[in-house]
């Protein structure tokens, strides 16, 4: 049994997309690890896996990410 166990009160207006249940929550409801935001909105929220996608594919096609080498590889 914990002694200082704090449960997370969500705030009105803060919404949360929970990973684990794969729905929106307004305030945090499930625990950090488990979930994206907060958004300002619940229907930014339900974009969130969307948005997550969108942003895979840019990190995924950045090209200063992904550089060619420049020269042969240093040989001991």
């Amino acid at each position: 049994m914990a002694l200082f166990k704090k449960r997370t009160v969500g705030k009105p207006g803060e919404w949360y997309y929970c990973l684990v249940h794969k729905k929106v929550e307004e305030g945090p409801e499930c625990p950090a690890k488990d979930r994206f935001g907060p958004y300002a909105s619940r229907e930014e929220a339900q974009h969130a896996m969307d948005l997550a996608r969108e942003r895979n594919l840019e990190w995924e096609t950045d090209p200063r990410w992904h550089d060619a080498p420049t020269g042969p590889a240093d040989e001991d």
